[in-house]
């Protein structure tokens, strides 16, 4: 008897938002710690289209907390190996890569395509800007990911609009720039409400942090996706 990869999902979501899903298309900017299990999820999730961009490659320090990072995978490009295990998972899922550091450059040709999400999910502070207004401009569904280096507690994880986070010190930085820029619009983040433990101005991570923010923005983009489809019927 064949089965269907997606049969578990449909008994939990039903047919119908299934095929949904299959017709949606994500952009996910980003594919560290974080990035890569939104990636993972969307991808176990049935998403129609993933537009995935990132400009490094494998490096050993990744082997403790990215789901791409084997001790085989150093040295490759995030985006080549990632357009691989997506395949892997779901072949009928279409990938479209940028291997690229977003920047006011060269963000205009991620745009030529239309999304039903953007989630950034990357470290830098002027392709945070970027994304937020492109989404803004698009009235694209929007999240991102603020700062989950330097937290030792997952629990402490929690969606939210920006303006209401706490103890985020990238958070802090994108607060004053939507202030500065006068912008009203409510935006969706991952934040953790957990002082960061103080390490100078080097990084920590760990293998459990980053994944649980990847897999919570995951869900909130799914179940967003769907209660929007609920919402219309």
């Amino acid at each position: 008897m064949q089965h269907n990869q997606f049969e578990r999902l449909e008994t939990l979501i039903g047919k119908e938002n299934v095929a949904l899903l299959k017709n949606k298309r994500v952009l996910v900017v980003g594919l560290g710690g974080v990035g890569g299990y939104v990636v993972e999820a969307l991808s176990r999730s049935g998403i129609g289209t993933l537009t995935i961009v990132d400009y490094d490659i494998v490096d050993i320090t990744n082997l403790n907390r990215q789901i791409i990072a084997l001790k085989s995978s150093i040295g490759k490009k995030k985006v080549d190996l990632f357009k691989d295990r997506i395949n892997d998972i779901n072949s009928c899922c279409k990938v479209i890569t940028y291997d690229l550091y977003l920047n006011d450059t060269n963000y205009i040709d991620l745009f030529d395509n239309d999304y039903d999400y953007i989630i950034d999910c990357c470290d830098s502070i002027e392709a945070k800007k970027i994304l937020l207004n492109e989404s803004i401009k698009r009235k694209t569904k929007f999240i991102a990911c603020m700062g989950t280096a330097n937290r030792m507690d997952p629990t402490k994880l929690e969606i939210i609009d920006l303006r209401k986070t706490v103890n985020d010190p990238l958070a802090r930085i994108m607060r004053k720039y939507v202030k500065d820029e006068i912008i009203t619009e409510n935006i969706t983040v991952l934040s953790s409400k957990e002082l960061p433990i103080k390490n100078g101005n080097k990084l920590g991570s760990n293998s459990y942090v980053p994944a649980s923010a990847g897999l919570l923005i995951a869900s909130h983009v799914i179940n967003n996706l769907i209660d929007s489809n609920l919402q219309k019927n």
